[in-house]
């Protein structure tokens, strides 16, 4: 099939909107339609029927830094990615890890937190916690039945388990193909890491600063 010259001409502006979409979509609604599933402390979870959390208070800063507004939605791990892929929810702030099954399917933000590899422990339950130590033995844990991607528990292969200095990068999946709010998502992240937000809010939930790596 051949193109007319004026529709090749159209071809890159047709792109570039592709591009926008989200981001006009989003800053449009003037919302972040933000998932999580709301059941693993300290990272987001149910206090007295209110959410909180390290990423709840993370997404929170992220839409006032955007000039949005942030609305959570609770789901589960068959509906987290698949709804983010779907154009459902804008984004997902759930632990997850960055990997390259992942990549092949979502951007990505910059990295906002990160996990040494031995703070995770096979298990099936997953109790509440108060503070960094006790991942060890309970927050990091796999699931009966692990759903690709959704966040740590279900990224770490056990054979990583035993390696100490291995680093997993925590960051925000949305849908390809959308860099002008991949660039408003990001800049919002650098300005929280820059004066200390983010390392002041993992402070608080964890009594460390994983918003950098660790030093070997």
């Amino acid at each position: 099939m051949r193109l007319l010259p004026g529709l090749l001409l159209l071809l890159p502006l047709m792109s570039s909107l592709a591009h926008a979409e989200m981001f006009d979509d989003v800053f449009d609604r003037g919302e972040l339609r933000i998932a999580l599933e709301a059941d693993t402390p300290p990272f987001n979870f149910k206090k007295d029927d209110k959410l909180t959390g390290f990423e709840v208070e993370l997404g929170e800063l992220l839409a006032r830094e955007m000039d949005l507004r942030a609305s959570f939605i609770t789901t589960d791990d068959t509906d987290l990615l698949p709804g983010v892929e779907s154009g459902k929810y804008d984004v997902a702030i759930n632990h997850i890890a960055v990997t390259p099954e992942l990549r092949d399917r979502f951007d990505f933000s910059e990295p906002y937190s990160y996990s040494k590899a031995h703070l995770i422990a096979p298990k099936q339950e997953k109790p509440l916690l108060a503070r960094l130590g006790a991942l060890t033995s309970s927050q990091f844990a796999s699931r009966t039945q692990a759903t690709e991607g959704v966040d740590l528990r279900s990224q770490v292969e056990p054979k990583t388990l035993g390696k100490k200095d291995k680093t997993l990068t925590l960051a925000i999946p949305f849908q390809k193909g959308n860099p002008a709010f991949k660039s408003s998502l990001d800049k919002a992240l650098q300005r929280i890491k820059a004066d200390g937000r983010l390392a002041a809010l993992s402070q608080k939930w964890f009594d460390t600063d994983m918003s950098r790596p660790a030093k070997p």
